[in-house]
């Protein structure tokens, strides 16, 4: 096992017993402000969601080019949508990732009044025409691993000292993204990653994997770590926002994917705060010494500002 990144069963989180929940609390909190990174297991996700999960991005990800083309994120000022093979550079100062996404979000109907008022980043989603198994599967696993954030920021508010439920009104309608990845085998020898260097942007990300290895996590002293794969676990880290909000005392770890020497899938769901929410220092993550070091921010600027920093097409509109 990785001597950085912990294994942390989460199950005692839905315990009636206090003192079970804070235990796994104390575990969560270890991580967060060490490496970071976590593996979870007891999330209470079935294996036959993640399975039809990852048999619909693979047969997403094989549509023509043309069907794929026509649900491309450049139709979408809301972060949705396929993006192509190399359009993403998270590292600029490396060539562009050689990996192909579509994103997800909230599964809202072209009435919703969010969506009538054009809130930001309050779209509908774009999916493959004549294919509504895999609407079905892909949203089966937006939902879980929704529940799943849902049930670790209750962790990481019993670790920071705040109410339990503190943030489920942040994250009631989140500016949730669920990402699948299709990474072509690449080996060693390529000068691309298969994703560059990079924070996420969010307050906690949820990614399952198909057991490739490619995902390297930033020690806190230097070099590279490759992060375990574990049967049935998720892997969890903490994003930029909820760092901001924690004034850094939870971090945000630099991490990568190298291009795979197979073929490699993975589903990364990035759980951000609703698009209203203040998204202020913690009292508690302050004090005479360690003033705030951020000034409050709404979930929808500060997701725009982190999305603009990313593509080009957002820039130039």
């Amino acid at each position: 096992m990785s001597p950085t990144v912990p294994i942390i069963d989460v199950a005692g989180l839905r315990a009636a017993e206090p003192d079970a929940r804070r235990a796994v609390a104390a575990e969560l909190g270890a991580a967060c402000r060490g490496a970071g990174f976590f593996l979870v297991t007891g999330h209470g996700i079935p294996d036959s969601t993640t399975a039809g999960l990852f048999g619909a991005a693979r047969a997403l990800f094989a549509l023509p080019e043309a069907a794929k083309q026509a649900m491309s994120i450049r139709r979408s000022p809301h972060n949705r949508g396929y993006v192509g093979m190399s359009e993403e550079q998270l590292d600029p100062t490396k060539p562009a990732d050689r990996k192909e996404a579509f994103n997800i979000g909230l599964d809202l109907a072209a009435d919703d009044s969010e969506v009538l008022a054009g809130k930001p980043f309050r779209g509908v989603n774009l999916w493959p025409e004549g294919a509504p198994e895999l609407r079905t599967a892909i949203m089966a696993h937006f939902d879980a691993a929704w529940a799943l954030g849902r049930l670790l920021h209750r962790g990481f508010a019993l670790d920071l000292g705040i109410a339990e439920d503190f943030f489920e009104d942040k994250l009631d309608r989140p500016l949730a993204t669920l990402r699948l990845l299709h990474y072509p085998a690449g080996g060693g020898a390529e000068a691309a990653l298969g994703a560059g260097e990079h924070t996420d942007y969010g307050n906690v990300t949820v990614l399952a994997t198909d057991g490739v290895a490619g995902l390297e996590v930033k020690r806190r002293g230097g070099g590279w770590e490759e992060v375990p794969q574990v049967a049935g676990a998720f892997v969890c880290n903490i994003g930029d926002c909820l760092m901001r909000w924690t004034n850094d005392v939870y971090v945000s770890t630099p991490h990568r994917v190298r291009a795979p020497s197979a073929e490699r899938y993975s589903a990364a769901f990035f759980l951000d705060p609703n698009p209203d929410t203040m998204v202020t220092v913690l009292p508690g993550c302050t004090g005479p010494d360690n003033p705030a070091r951020y000034p409050p921010v709404t979930g929808a600027d500060y997701l725009r500002e982190k999305l603009d920093a990313t593509y080009a097409h957002r820039r130039g509109s």
